[in-house]
């Protein structure tokens, strides 16, 4: 029994008989936690209240089930106006931490699913942290995937509590850990069932030993050896990050080596450190990706569509992978293939899948055992999902479906995974072609988020609807396209490899292309994408998507093709691979270089995009840029393709087309769409 205390809006705590007072969050009006202004506020004044009833202990948990905090109010972000709004926001949020953290009573934080960003760093102003061992809890400070880096004294605290060597490949990364690796690093104090997860409270706080770090840690934080520390990690961010694109990792480097060794100046110099990153346009920026991928999850869905068995179709890499991803997110998962031997490997490479991301060997045995080799199709008739995934020729794909559509239920979802080819071509000889949708998955599948959710004028809604439920079922972001050839994301992406190749050509050295890429933000340059997708697929997809001579792929590839170097997965392409790792010439000093290799690659990008929002392949520009920033890595500092043409404004960019349309010829004449930009 309980004796209830004053009741906020946010926040609500009781007293128990034990003299323990549980502070519970639930945001009003909202499904997830987050830290807004008010409810900060409210925290504020709560926290004196209930250092003056003298309990115990306080434990903060959530009344959500679906997580702790998720973070600060992010949408926030993009009404400051200037850094002195940023800086008091900053530091009123540092003192209710500060305020936790000194009170005169052990503090103890629950976490059941994410402990994100300000969720964790409120939970390190507590005493312990206690964390349920299950898949759903992510656990870490993603910040600097938003062009800043904690603020709530969370650098402060986290590389007090286990140390720099251990907090600042953290920091400097952004990684969620889950509740194991949490508590291997110390961060939390126990990973727990879900059934213990007060018992272990009560227990932590009946010990009350607090985490004690260890000397080696510690001598990292010394006057002395913070610089050596600090370049050693500078040297490692630089091979990963350009500082001139993404600032605030070197920022937080910068601050732990000037300030670590005065936790209190540390804390200052964070407040203003992030409170001039988050007005830069790299931070505007990745806070609208942000935008764009909660859009993306807000997409309306059949939230009826309750699917417990999906069946795959093809067990090749994408259709393997794909059978693998939606088995680790609780589906019941078979995979058809005719040939037992690939069936095997299959399941051989799902089960590293499951032991990577699961490590617990009862979860791994779980997923294994709902994940069914069924080489017979038997399982066709239970699914409530049926994706193809088979090689890309529409013959064999045409025949797969009028083989399929007797077997199938009328409530069944069928889907085809295929790259670029049209649905109207697939569906052509079925009886119901209405209900073919497109689930367009990206390789590598547990790596990239991206979904184009493909349909056509005459595709039932209802099973459009099902098909971004599904999406978002297992985890995806799912984006609607229309069907035309080569969709949206392959659309756009094969105009920038064909000038890749076209320049490779021309004599221009595979890396030079791949640097100017790379400096203008792209996360693989387009040769080295070229070699990773396989060439023999660029080439089929090319030849497919374009029946204009000049769009062709040169006959440089061709030749790699006839020489058997068909990318990585054949150990060359137009780079030769050692243990799975390009072996990149360097560029001889007096190789000639021009100067708009990187204008060339990017404008014909644009190009397409522009052409893509003229024929509403996609419904708006927001969701264009979304599809090419998950889809395909597009600079995401950049905020989107349609957003860097708005930011450097598109009649310079025009202008810049019409000069590489009289040097170069038709492929980079305007499309019509740019009178509407």
């Amino acid at each position: 029994m309980t004796s209830e205390m004053k009741k906020f809006a946010h926040w609500n705590f009781s007293l128990e008989k034990d003299n323990y007072c549980w502070l519970t969050i639930d945001v009003a009006e909202k499904s997830t936690n987050v830290l807004t202004r008010e409810v900060l506020d409210e925290l504020r004044e709560i926290i004196p209240v209930i250092e003056q009833q003298k309990p115990q202990a306080l434990l903060f948990q959530s009344s959500k089930a679906n997580g702790f905090i998720a973070g600060a109010d992010i949408s926030s972000f993009t009404t400051i106006t200037s850094q002195e709004e940023a800086l008091h926001l900053i530091r009123q949020g540092q003192d209710i931490f500060t305020m936790i953290e000194n009170l005169p009573f052990a503090t103890i934080s629950l976490i059941n699913g994410f402990c994100l960003g300000g969720g964790l760093e409120l939970a390190l102003a507590c005493d312990y942290r206690i964390a349920v061992d299950e898949p759903k809890t992510k656990i870490g400070l993603p910040e600097v995937k938003l062009g800043i880096h904690p603020g709530f004294g969370g650098t402060v605290r986290l590389i007090q509590l286990i140390g720099a060597p251990a907090a600042l490949p953290l920091l400097l990364s952004g990684k969620i850990l889950a509740a194991r690796q949490a508590a291997k690093l110390g961060i939390v104090t126990h990973a727990v069932p879900p059934r213990l997860l007060r018992s272990a409270a009560r227990k932590t706080l009946a010990k009350g030993q607090k985490h004690t770090r260890k000397i080696l840690p510690k001598l990292a934080d010394a006057a002395l050896a913070r610089p050596l520390v600090a370049a050693l990690a500078r040297k490692k961010l630089k091979q990963k990050v350009n500082q001139t694109h993404y600032p605030a990792p070197f920022a937080l480097l910068d601050l732990w080596e000037k300030y670590g060794g005065s936790p209190t100046t540390m804390m200052e110099q964070e407040a203003q450190s992030v409170s001039k990153l988050i007005r830069t346009p790299t931070a505007q920026n990745l806070i609208r990706v942000f935008q764009l991928q909660e859009k993306l999850k807000a997409l309306p869905a059949d939230t009826t569509f309750a699917p417990r068995h999906v069946h795959v179709i093809g067990a090749g890499v994408m259709g393997g992978d794909i059978a693998a991803w939606c088995a680790l997110q609780g589906f019941t998962v078979s995979i058809q293939d005719n040939s037992h031997t690939i069936l095997a490997k299959t399941v051989q490479r799902a089960a590293a899948l499951f032991q990577q991301k699961l490590r617990a060997p009862h979860l791994v045995k779980a997923v294994l055992d709902r994940f069914i080799p069924d080489i017979n199709g038997a399982c066709i008739p239970k699914a409530d999902v049926i994706i193809e995934a088979i090689f890309e020729d529409v013959n064999a794909k045409k025949e797969l479906f009028v083989a399929l559509e007797p077997q199938i239920r009328p409530d069944t979802l069928l889907a085809t995974n295929t790259s670029s080819i049209p649905l109207e071509t697939l569906a052509a000889d079925l009886n119901n072609p209405e209900r073919l949708v497109g689930l367009h998955f990206f390789n590598p599948v547990a790596k990239m988020m991206l979904v184009e959710v493909v349909s056509t004028s005459y595709v039932e809604e209802t099973d459009v609807l099902k098909a971004v439920s599904f999406t978002k079922k297992i985890g995806k972001l799912p984006l609607p396209v229309h069907s035309s050839p080569g969709f949206l994301i392959n659309r756009i992406l094969m105009p920038y490899l064909h000038e890749a190749a076209l320049l490779e050509a021309e004599g221009v050295p595979p890396l030079a292309i791949d640097q100017a890429a790379e400096q203008f933000g792209m996360p693989v340059g387009p040769i080295e994408l070229m070699d990773l997708v396989g060439l023999d697929i660029c080439q089929s997809v090319a030849e497919f998507m374009t029946v204009d001579p000049t769009m062709k792929m040169p006959e440089n590839l061709q030749k790699l093709l006839d020489q058997g170097r068909l990318g990585k997965k054949s150990g060359a392409g137009y780079y030769t691979y050692k243990r799975g790792k390009p072996d990149k010439p360097s560029i001889d000093k007096k190789t000639s270089l021009p100067g708009d290799i990187a204008d060339r690659l990017i404008l014909r990008l644009v190009n397409e995009s522009v052409a893509c929002l003229r024929e509403k392949v996609v419904a708006d520009g927001d969701l264009l840029d979304a599809g090419m920033i998950f889809g395909t890595g597009f600079a995401p500092f950049r905020g989107g393709v349609v957003h860097y043409m708005h930011d450097q404004s598109p009649a310079a960019l025009l202008s810049k087309m019409q000069q590489l349309a009289t040097q170069y010829g038709g492929r980079f004449t305007p499309d019509k769409g740019w009178q509407t930009i």
